[in-house]
């Protein structure tokens, strides 16, 4: 049976209630480093979802994550923060966890059983040719998640899917197919362990290669995070000095004029007028390297 093998022992767990709490979190440390050692074999899989991903969402399309339990957990965590960091309008991004809102108070296991559910939410999300569906599941068994990504599937969207055991059904419907083979947890069948932390990461780094190909990434900075707080105000000044070669009060005043919107403020602090900025950053795709190399040299450097 696929799922059978997130139910095995991990061979460090034999005695492990016996052991003292040190050598515990050894060798817990220790099967966390072995999960995350299968990620390598499946980066050339994550680079091709983080292509579908971007395509989504260069387009007309949304990006969707969907699970249930501990992988939901993971895509759920994923896809939220993707407003904050590059600016990616939460539309944009729908989320499907099992059991909504609710479950993730008072987490039921019943909720990936349903199918009824499953159909109610796709209903909701009403997904289209121009779709992609993150959907992960440890086992790649889950009855909800599998659902949902055959409704994609059927309404012409396409499906990234991540699963942890190989064959599993939710890789052989996925246009592409994420196998992480973490293997065994330390817990037997608690894939919130390491299945989880290899989803996690897998997500981070499909969702940080998106970012990076829609232009919200320039020299390691978020340039499209949207500074709703004190904090992200700071370092919305922080990055328009940095990458600008202004001062602090320069790259305030340069905030200021684009109403927070971090490029075109990187921009402006380097010598391009309002609209240039606009016109650069619309010319180079939101990109912000081509935008300053061609206000760095004639015919668009400006000196106001």
């Amino acid at each position: 049976m696929i799922g059978r093998r997130m139910e095995e022992r991990h061979a460090l767990a034999a005695g492990l209630q016996a052991l003292p709490a040190a050598e515990i979190l050894s060798r817990l440390l220790v099967a966390q480093g072995d999960a995350v050692a299968a990620l390598r074999p499946a980066l050339s899989s994550i680079a091709a979802a983080a292509d579908l991903a971007r395509a989504a969402l260069s387009g007309a399309g949304r990006l969707a994550y969907v699970g249930a339990g501990s992988a939901g957990l993971m895509a759920l965590a994923d896809g939220l923060e993707l407003a904050g960091t590059f600016g990616v309008p939460p539309a944009r991004t729908p989320i499907l966890f099992a059991g909504g809102a609710a479950a993730l108070l008072h987490m039921t296991g019943d909720v990936e059983d349903d199918a009824a559910l499953s159909q109610a939410d796709l209903a909701a999300l009403a997904p289209t040719a121009a779709d992609v569906a993150i959907c992960v599941s440890a086992s790649g068994t889950t009855p909800y998640t599998l659902a949902v990504a055959r409704g994609v599937k059927a309404a012409g969207g396409r499906v990234i899917a991540i699963a942890n055991v190989s064959g599993a059904p939710l890789l052989s419907l996925a246009d592409v197919a994420v196998l992480i083979d973490s293997g065994p947890e330390m817990v037997a069948g608690s894939t919130r362990l390491g299945a989880a932390t290899t989803q996690k990461i897998a997500l981070n780094m499909i969702s940080t290669l998106v970012g990076i190909g829609l232009g919200h990434v320039h020299e390691g900075y978020m340039v499209n995070l949207l500074p709703e707080n004190a904090k992200l105000r700071d370092r919305a000044a922080r990055i328009v000095a940095a990458l600008s070669g202004c001062d602090d009060a320069q790259a305030a005043r340069a905030l200021a004029t684009t109403k927070g919107a971090v490029k075109p403020a990187i921009l402006i602090a380097a010598g391009a007028s309002a609209d240039t900025a606009q016109s650069l950053l619309a010319d180079s795709g939101g990109h912000l390297g081509p935008a300053l190399a061609r206000l760095a040299g004639p015919p668009t450097n400006e000196r106001p």
